[in-house]
């Protein structure tokens, strides 16, 4: 009887736990159906016509941007792209942008403030592309500058994360003032089996990781990082994605309206105050 109840304990013990909650959202922001930056820019603009080339060194495959029209307001779009089958991500290096292509994405975000047209960013990524030959062509150079660049343009902009947004290849196009984020989606300075790898030297404590970074929707809120969550359809955005650019676009609309009420200073102001006072802590005695 004994023997009995000690094996009963034992196998109890080897129940396995659910994952936590953060690690649950992360394959849900992962999810193959999930709907990508381009499907969002499909869906909420019309009159998409896109823009090649950084003028330096190529098209980067793995970036799109181009001008559109937001319910009838001209405007710049700007995204990047991971393609659906295993062709298509390779060719754009699963959605990671080299250099060029963010000098691309300044390139257009330029000539949107020449004209005075607001800039829509829809981020969906790991991170930048780490490669070699992205390194030798000033990879840390290219991100830095879209953050000195963004910060100051003079127009409205506004950035939505809709799956990953992850390290300085996210931020390189989320330097906003309004940055939107669904409610499935993380926002993180690393992935969490890269913060794995680092920080325990095992990449399959990744769970741990995602709940130690904080990067979900509402950790985020809370460090003030993004300044709405949207909700997303029952089980994420790939169960509707028609109700899904929905309310995305109702938000993109609310949003705007807010920037639009704004004098261009105000607008600069609060940019740059938003971003200063990003994370802030301090020590109460």
């Amino acid at each position: 009887m004994a023997e009995h109840e000690a094996g009963r304990h034992t196998h109890s013990q080897h129940v396995e736990e659910p994952p936590p909650e953060a690690w649950v959202k992360t394959e849900l922001a992962r999810h193959p159906q999930r709907p990508y930056p381009m499907d969002f820019i499909e869906a909420l603009f019309t009159d998409f016509s896109e823009i090649h080339g950084d003028r330096a060194f190529g098209d980067d495959a793995a970036m799109s941007c181009g001008m559109a029209y937001f319910h009838g307001e001209p405007v710049m779009v700007v995204g990047n792209l991971k393609g659906r089958t295993l062709k298509e991500r390779v060719a754009r290096k699963f959605g990671s942008p080299d250099p060029e292509g963010y000098r691309k994405a300044m390139r257009a975000m330029k000539i949107a403030e020449k004209f005075g047209r607001p800039i829509f960013t829809f981020i969906d990524l790991a991170g930048a592309n780490p490669g070699i030959g992205a390194e030798e062509r000033g990879q840390g150079e290219a991100i830095a500058r879209n953050l000195l660049e963004m910060s100051r343009l003079r127009v409205p902009t506004i950035a939505t994360i809709t799956g990953e947004g992850g390290s300085g290849g996210a931020l390189a196009l989320a330097v906003a003032d309004k940055v939107l984020m669904l409610e499935n989606a993380i926002y993180s300075v690393i992935s969490p089996e890269g913060c794995a790898s680092i920080m325990w030297k095992d990449a399959g404590k990744k769970q741990h990781a995602a709940s130690a970074l904080k990067y979900t929707a509402d950790s985020v809120r809370q460090l003030g990082c993004v300044d709405d969550v949207l909700p997303e359809p029952e089980g994420g955005s790939h169960n509707d994605p028609a109700a899904a650019m929905a309310i995305v676009d109702e938000k993109l609309r609310y949003h705007m309206g807010e920037l639009r009420a704004l004098s261009l200073d105000e607008l600069l102001e609060r940019r740059y105050r938003k971003f200063r006072n990003i994370a802030q802590f301090y020590n109460v005695v």
